[in-house]
């Protein structure tokens, strides 16, 4: 179910922008004042309930999104409606790919998300008239595919217990924007069920589930209403991660 709380930006300065992440760490960072009221005439906030799917495996692409706050989760399907969880992403993260006609992957909001979205042509339109906007895209898309080869080596050469603890630390770093990138602990609820964290893990989910309860006997981590997770010491799950 969609939950919308939507604000379309006045024609006057997009105050909403001042605070926004997307605004400083995000694509948007690369837009001058001008080109920033433009967009935002054209944007809107909205956010939706865990399990609403933003975008639609071969569904026309017609705009883009900031994500603001939440996780999404990325997934491609097989014929047989076999699907796989591909990746997250997390705010300030570009949602779309801009020139495609159609989307290649299903995107669902694994919890709560804000959004902030924009017509497909307002900002095609901007990446052809700003350089700076189209070099900042092309770096988180190379992000992702240095964050994807990094995550091809855990799925394929990493242990169990490897696996859950990158997977641990990969939401640790991720799931606050706020976070200073030089935190040593870290508090989050998991964004995935037990059964989505195995696969996108490709293990079992009992395994996934013994290997929470081994981190959290050995003090690495502390596990709360059994969805909240605490980390006192994120260079300790590193090193139990085999990065």
């Amino acid at each position: 179910m969609m939950t919308v709380r939507q604000d379309v930006h006045s024609s006057g300065s997009p105050v909403l922008c001042q605070s926004c992440e997307a605004r400083h760490r995000g694509v948007c960072g690369a837009l001058d004042p001008d080109q920033l009221v433009a967009l935002a005439k054209t944007s809107a906030r909205h956010s939706v309930d865990p399990g609403f799917e933003l975008i639609g495996d071969a569904e026309t692409v017609d705009s883009y999104s900031n994500v603001l706050s939440g996780v999404v989760k990325l997934t491609k399907s097989l014929s047989d409606g076999r699907q796989q969880i591909v990746g997250l992403q997390f705010a300030p993260d570009f949602l779309g790919r801009p020139f495609k006609v159609e989307s290649a992957i299903n995107a669902e909001a694994a919890t709560a998300v804000s959004l902030c979205s924009f017509p497909k042509a307002a900002i095609e339109r901007m990446l052809k008239e700003s350089p700076e906007l189209e070099h900042r895209l092309l770096k988180q898309t190379l992000n992702e595919l240095d964050h994807a080869r990094d995550w091809m080596l855990t799925l394929g050469r990493k242990t169990a217990s490897e696996k859950v603890t990158s997977f641990l630390l990969m939401i640790a770093r991720n799931i606050d924007p706020t976070i200073d990138s030089a935190a040593t602990s870290a508090s989050f609820d998991l964004p995935l069920t037990r059964a989505d964290i195995a696969d996108f893990l490709g293990l079992t989910i009992e395994t996934v589930s013994r290997q929470l309860t081994r981190l959290r006997t050995d003090g690495v981590i502390r596990i709360e209403n059994n969805r909240h997770v605490r980390v006192d010491s994120l260079s300790r799950l590193e090193r139990r991660s085999g990065a």
